[in-house]
């Protein structure tokens, strides 16, 4: 379960504390763009790990479809045409395009092994049914946690955005300003 803690140093601590989003028309518009940054960034990362889980759930099923329909190929015979079938459906949810890269894609993983022993599902069709069904429950509950918090971080991300639109609209941000930070932090990273 992904919890998050209030008062918390993580980033998703941060993002879901309501004082993040609290008084945003107080604060300099670098700072709600800061923000608005870093939650993209927690909701990329989430959205890493929702594919991660994702994968093994499909592995799970597919096994137990085989299992239950008496299909003679293996899991990892068909691994290509399991995962990639999920991969080209319908968008479910409020996917959004995605810039970035996942910042914490080697510790999500080691998350996702950590909940079911990968060594099992390295050989899928030896597991008792037993194990494959509290596999798939496991994954599915945690990704509906990973979910629920991946939603609440595209609110902030929303709300953030708003105040960003709203003071271009009010003409108190201007593109023109936009860019001109743009080329000094440019410079400033050529000078370091």
């Amino acid at each position: 379960m992904i919890e998050v803690r209030p008062g918390g140093r993580r980033r998703i601590d941060r993002v879901l504390d309501p004082d993040y989003i609290e008084g945003l028309d107080r604060l300099g518009l670098a700072e709600v763009r800061a923000r608005r940054d870093d939650a993209a960034q927690e909701e990329t990362d989430l959205s890493y790990l929702r594919r991660l889980l994702h994968g093994r759930i499909d592995i799970v099923r597919a096994e137990q479809k085989r299992r239950t329909e008496g299909g003679s190929a293996s899991v990892v015979e068909q691994l290509a045409t399991i995962l990639a079938d999920n991969a080209v459906g319908p968008a479910m949810g409020m996917g959004r395009y995605q810039t970035l890269e996942p910042s914490r894609a080697e510790a999500h993983r080691r998350h996702v092994e950590a909940l079911v022993s990968d060594a099992d599902l390295s050989d899928v069709g030896s597991l008792p049914d037993e194990r494959l069904e509290l596999a798939l429950q496991t994954y599915a509950k945690e990704e509906a946690s990973v979910s629920q918090r991946r939603r609440q971080v595209q609110v902030v991300m929303d709300l953030l955005n708003a105040e960003i639109a709203k003071r271009y609209r009010e003409g108190k941000a201007s593109v023109d300003e936009l860019l001109a930070a743009e080329r000094e932090r440019d410079e400033q990273g050529n000078l370091d």
